[in-house]
């Protein structure tokens, strides 16, 4: 198997891999410059950098590089004593490039509003695949979001079976109203995805709402609410800025806090006091 088609294949699944390359070659090394090694989620790899010992620590290696999605520089020193161990017998010196090749993140937006408009152009730009989902052809359709990888004008049960949801997934709920917003929260804490965002003014009622079905309250800790980063944004355009701020800031692990249910400073307070009951 090809370690770039597989690599692709991957990728288009929406999963994560990290691949580790011979960057630099000094004296005889079992194997070449720009020898490479993928691994999977799963932990099983294709390719190869030579075996032995160096193999094993570069696995561990790029299982880490796969947790923190942060590459990682190995340098090996396959002197006498130790290649001869390891049983290569070499006695050179390699080092390791680790990278992380993470999938293009997909934003579903439900709900075709203004924030919605705003919101797809913004999250195109910053790299986000888009998917538009309204039960309103007047308002998902492809005129009105030209550059959203996928449209769909259905109803938001009807649409779910078909989005292809993983931890690679940010939810965005900005239907236009409180029932269509419950209508897809109570699908979206089942699934696995990486951001699930609200309008802060909707989230409470809602979140009540569900509990009176029996769902868990910690199922909402995951909740960002008001969604967006607090820039003071006003008009659609600038929440628009604010959520995809926000979606950059979880996908690269930003240490700067950004507004959750479970650690909001600035959430409303009530709605903190309802869920630390």
């Amino acid at each position: 198997m090809d370690i770039y088609e597989e690599l692709v294949r991957l990728r288009n699944l929406g999963q994560k891999c990290a691949l580790a390359t011979i960057v630099e070659v000094r004296g005889s090394i079992p194997s070449y410059e720009s020898a490479k090694l993928l691994v999977r989620e799963d932990g099983s790899m294709i390719g190869t950098i030579g075996g032995g010992c160096v193999e094993a620590e570069v696995w561990n290696a790029a299982r880490e590089v796969l947790e923190t999605e942060q590459p990682k520089r190995l340098n090996f020193n396959l002197g006498q004593d130790a290649a001869y161990d390891n049983g290569l017998i070499c006695g050179g010196q390699l080092e390791v490039f680790v990278e992380p090749v993470l999938p293009v993140p997909h934003a579903f937006i439900f709900g075709g509003g203004h924030i919605s408009k705003g919101l797809s152009k913004a999250a195109s730009l910053a790299g986000f695949a888009t998917s538009v989902i309204d039960n309103r052809e007047a308002f998902a359709n492809r005129d009105r979001f030209p550059e959203a990888e996928a449209v769909y004008a259905l109803e938001y049960e009807e649409a779910f079976p078909q989005l292809a949801i993983n931890e690679n997934s940010y939810l965005i709920i900005v239907t236009r109203g409180h029932r269509d917003d419950m209508r897809v929260l109570r699908l979206a804490i089942g699934t696995p995805a990486r951001y699930i965002a609200m309008i802060g003014s909707k989230v409470l009622n809602v979140i009540r709402e569900l509990e009176k079905e029996g769902i868990a309250r910690q199922a909402f800790q995951r909740i960002h609410a008001p969604m967006g980063l607090d820039i003071g944004a006003i008009s659609p355009e600038e929440i628009a800025i604010s959520v995809t701020a926000e979606m950059i800031a979880v996908r690269r692990n930003a240490a700067s806090p950004w507004r959750s249910l479970s650690m909001s400073v600035s959430a409303d307070e009530s709605l903190r006091a309802t869920l630390a009951k």
